[in-house]
């Protein structure tokens, strides 16, 4: 590579981002670069539903970017390189984001740190990228880059792929018999936390061989047997297409572990939902449905949706209504794939690739995580939700920050353990695994506890005890960080990023629009609950907007016996069908004009609910006393 193009730095600075783009250069010395450029501003959400090759996604590369990008002014302004700060990639699992920087013309990416799942989509798809900005000077001073150059600072799995031309290429070579492993497949025995034993289980161990391997520490990077595998229709058609590629009509490794979910989409046509929205995005994303109805027939994968053979809801709730299992290894092509660690499994997103390639060997490539166990104690005294602890948690420096960082590839995760897990239900702390991945970590993982027993035992009739991985004693943790829930005040994450918290007293002033009560996070059972327990008996703010969608169809059924959805229609909330739209901006709940948001979604990127506009992340209760009020409110003051 010989830079003949140009360089865009995303500062933080709007006004010397336009500047590049009208085709100046820029003084960058001390400035700072935008932290945690995410998924969404690389590719919207409408843009998403395109399509998924780089001539259809490049032109919409970082469109709205800090208000100043309009489509193909990357690909039209010569952008051979980019860089950016830390926490570059934030967001989603959609690999289209890699692929959008492709189509935009970009063959190289410099950030300072990269977030787990955008540099595995990278490193699968042959992106090359670096954290070392000397290469930077190197280009500018007219060296000619070798790209293999910098594998050799990437960790053996990555740098074998690679070297085998990407993961697909090394999943045939693997299939072929011509692939070993990677890492040491005789290690010594230690102690290990929950997530090492229930990798080290599932380990590869080369070609005839037993499954399992003695243990496993931070830095290893091992394939694991895969269980439950899950996709959506954002993502099937592009997985499925990669698949047929490299493999055409190959048999799928154990097919009835695979589903795929009708979930992102099957609100857009809603009548609250604003024309213009429809009209941009409600016809091409039939076509991506179709891809995922037509990929599921022909390889005997079940689908879930409205009307089809398997009852629809947001992917998550159902994966763990249905599928995940204690001590199994979960992934799914959504970054929020982590909510099924709450039933003591190891649960994380992939992208489309990672995603193909386990669909046909029946195997993941999981990178050994560092492990922060987070001990809760203390009591919620019935209004401090999961959401206050872990938007309080993931906005702390240490996550915020990633000071647990010392490699470029290095992961992490938390393991949640302590008595306080027993104050709540699965579906309350489902929100602490889920929301994991917003503090640039790869997942969350709930010991065991009385609350997965009770729920695998009523919902699924299924011995919980006998399948549970505890961490053994004398386990080595990153850090252990006792909270006790007397100490956590009601939480918000101010708009632009979920780590960026605050307490909610300091915003209690905060005029509010529009609330959304929906979402793989805030969609529960036990979130239609709090929110009718503080609206019960109370009337909306007035020009207050509400919306309310339960995460899927056991939660609707539930919510309609109790009562819950007959009150929210007489209070004038809009309930919607099960379905995940509002918080991409595929469903009801769209910020109209110079509303602010209170949402109990997971993330507020700007405009990723389909509109510009502050967003708030609130809890369910929060969310309902913010509606009653008119303004951000703390329900204990109601």
């Amino acid at each position: 590579m010989k830079l003949t193009g140009n360089v865009l730095h995303l500062l933080e600075d709007s006004l010397l981002v336009r500047a590049q783009l009208d085709g100046n250069t820029v003084e960058t010395d001390g400035q700072s670069y935008h932290y945690g450029v995410n998924t969404d501003a690389m590719i919207s959400g409408q843009a998403c539903t395109l399509g998924y090759t780089p001539v259809i996604l490049g032109p919409h590369f970082l469109r709205n970017f800090k208000e100043v990008v309009v489509d193909s002014a990357v690909q039209d302004g010569g952008f051979q390189v980019i860089v950016g700060g830390d926490a570059y990639g934030s967001g989603s699992s959609r690999e289209v984001a890699v692929v959008a920087h492709v189509g935009a013309g970009i063959e190289l990416v410099i950030a300072d740190s990269f977030q787990r799942i955008f540099q595995e989509n990278m490193v699968y798809g042959g992106m090359p990228f670096t954290t070392d900005r000397t290469v930077l000077d190197r280009l500018k001073a007219g060296e000619e880059l070798d790209v293999t150059s910098l594998y050799a600072a990437l960790p053996p799995f990555f740098r074998a792929v690679s070297e085998a031309g990407g993961l697909m290429r090394y999943g045939t070579q693997l299939l072929a018999g011509d692939i070993a492993p990677t890492y040491d497949v005789s290690p010594t025995p230690r102690a290990m936390n929950i997530a090492e034993k229930l990798i080290a289980r599932r380990a590869w161990a080369g070609h005839g061989q037993p499954v399992g391997i003695a243990s496993v520490k931070p830095g290893d990077q091992v394939l694991a047997n895969a269980g439950f595998r899950g996709m959506h229709e954002y993502t099937t058609g592009m997985v499925v297409d990669l698949y047929r590629k490299e493999w055409g009509d190959a048999p799928m490794a154990a097919p009835e572990q695979v589903a795929a979910f009708e979930d992102h989409f099957v609100l857009i046509d809603h009548p609250t939902v604003p024309d213009a929205v429809k009209k941009a995005r409600l016809a091409p994303a039939m076509n991506l449905t179709q891809e995922m109805v037509e990929a599921c027939e022909q390889n005997g994968i079940r689908l879930h949706g409205p009307g089809r053979a398997f009852p629809p809801g947001v992917c998550h709730r159902v994966v763990v209504e249905d599928y995940a299992l204690p001590g199994d290894v979960v992934v799914l092509t959504d970054s929020h794939s982590p909510t099924a660690g709450v039933l003591n499994a190891f649960a994380f997103g992939v992208g489309s690739t990672a995603m193909a390639f386990a669909l046909r060997t029946g195997m993941i490539p999981v990178t050994v995580p560092k492990v922060v166990r987070v001990e809760l104690t203390g009591r919620s005294n019935g209004v401090l939700s999961p959401k206050d602890v872990i938007l309080h948690i993931i906005g702390d420096p240490y996550f915020r920050e990633e000071q647990w960082r010392s490699t470029p590839t290095d992961t992490c995760i938390i393991e949640f353990g302590g008595d306080a897990l027993e104050h709540w239900s699965v579906d309350e702390l489902s929100v602490l695994t889920n929301m994991t991945v917003e503090g640039g970590l790869m997942t969350g993982i709930v010991e065991p506890c009385s609350p997965i027993t009770t729920f695998l035992k009523e919902r699924r009739g299924v011995d919980a005890e006998a399948l549970f991985v505890h961490p053994d004693p004398g386990a080595t943790y990153e850090r252990v960080w006792k909270l006790n829930l007397d100490d956590i005040p009601l939480t918000v994450a101010t708009p632009g990023d979920s780590r960026n918290r605050a307490p909610l007293n300091d915003h209690t002033d905060e005029a509010i629009h529009n609330v959304v009560i929906a979402s793989c996070t805030g969609g529960s059972l036990a979130d239609l609950r709090a929110a009718a327990e503080v609206f019960r008996g109370r009337t909306l703010a007035d020009g207050v907007r509400v919306t309310i969608t339960p995460s899927s169809t056991p939660v609707a059924e539930d919510a309609e016996k109790e009562g819950l959805l007959d009150l929210f229609r007489e209070l004038g909330c809009v309930v919607s069908e099960p379905g995940c739209g509002s918080c991409i901006g595929n469903g009801p709940g769209i910020p109209f004009d110079g509303e602010t948001t209170a949402s109990t979604t997971n993330r507020n990127f700007a405009r990723r609910m389909g509109a510009p506009g502050p967003v708030f992340l609130v809890s369910p209760a929060v969310a309902a006393a913010s509606a009653v009020t008119g303004k951000l409110t703390d329900p204990r003051t109601l």
